[in-house]
Order: C-alpha cells, then structure tokens, then sequence
C-alpha cells in the first residue's frame, strides 16, 4: 500500500495500474441532489444506477462472463456519462460545486472504467472501505499509542486480528492460542500462526 505522494509514484513505476471507485465519484454527484436538488446530480445518479444494476446482475457470474457484459453493456452507458459530463461541464462556471464534482470523474475516467475491461476488478472499494472503518473511526486513539515503535506493534497486532476475522476466524481464540504457542513455535514453521495458515488446536 502506497501512503504517500512518492510512494504512489514509485508503484506505477513498479506497473502498478490504478483501478478507481465508482462510489467515490457517485458521492459527489449524490451530495449535490441531496444538498442543492441539482439536476446534474440527479441525472449521474440515474447513469450510475444503470451501472450498478448491471453490476448485481453479474455478481455470480464468473470473471470471464462478467467482464463480457460489462463490455456489452457497462460500456455504452459509461461512454453515455462520459459525454453528458463533458457537455455539462461547458455549461457550468469554473470552481462551482457541480464544475468540481464532474472534473473529478473525468480526470480519472480511465481509472474509474477499468473495471469493465476486467471481471476481477470491482466496480467500487466499498466492501474494503467497510473492512477498515473499525480502524478508520478509531484512528484519533491510535494517536496516544505512546510512541512510533508502540503505534507499529499496534498496527501489527490490529492487521493479525483483522486478518484473521476475514480468515473466518475469531480473533480472541486466534490470538490466545498464538500466544500460548508461539514461545515453543519452531522459527522455521512461524508461518503456521500466520491467520491464512493457522489451525485451532494444531500441534507444534
């Protein structure tokens, strides 16, 4: 994960493609109906609607099949948006709410639309950004860790119990039975506690 501006360039270097969120540039549009009762805003709702629907259609699908529909029919509305934006945007003035909600989608349409060209690819970060929200909303405590070295351990120790929920596991008998482990654990074998590789009970 890249955390700043120079580590960021450094991965598109590395070939690193970036692949943008459809609910990040939605947001924007949803703001300005909600708070201003803009047309504009309204109307991206409704394109974005259509993406989505075309989406839940192709949930199961697999990534071949999906990435199929998506180019039949994501496609052609994407490119529908893209060209309803760029008219709007002639219509309306520099620096406005709207202006600036219709310049972030299309300075990174390439990255918003990527996923119609993959059926790997999610069309949003949501699922992700609903992992991390523990941590994002708590992230004023992490402040009094008490020093950088305490507030890396925390980190670590957050990312194990946080990996091993999405393993499926829970995370107070994960981490109780790690630590009764580990001081016996044979270095060569400390990737079996890792939470993808742990096993309740196994043995040492």
């Amino acid at each position: 994960m890249c955390d700043d501006f120079s580590g960021y360039k450094a991965c598109f270097e590395l070939g690193v493609t970036e692949a943008g969120c459809l609910a990040h540039a939605r947001r924007k549009f949803h703001e300005l109906w909600v708070n201003h009762g803009s047309q504009v805003g309204e109307r991206a709702l409704k394109f974005f609607a259509e993406l989505y629907d075309i989406e839940r259609e192709g949930r199961d699908l697999q990534p071949d099949e999906r990435r199929r529909r998506r180019q039949e029919r994501s496609a052609e509305v994407a490119k529908a948006l893209q060209q309803w934006w760029q008219q709007q945007r002639a219509l309306v003035p520099e620096g406005s709410a709207t202006a600036n909600a219709i310049n972030y989608s299309l300075k990174r349409w390439d990255a918003l639309t990527r996923f119609i060209d993959d059926g790997d690819l999610p069309a949003d970060n949501n699922w992700v950004e609903n992992q991390i929200r523990p941590i994002a909303v708590g992230r004023s405590n992490w402040l009094f860790a008490g020093s950088l070295r305490a507030g890396q351990r925390a980190a670590a120790v957050m990312s194990l119990l946080h990996s091993a929920k999405l393993n499926g596991h829970d995370p107070y008998a994960y981490l109780k039975d790690v630590l009764t482990r580990l001081p016996t654990q044979p270095a060569g074998r400390i990737e079996e506690l890792l939470p993808h590789r742990w096993r309740p009970g196994a043995a040492v």
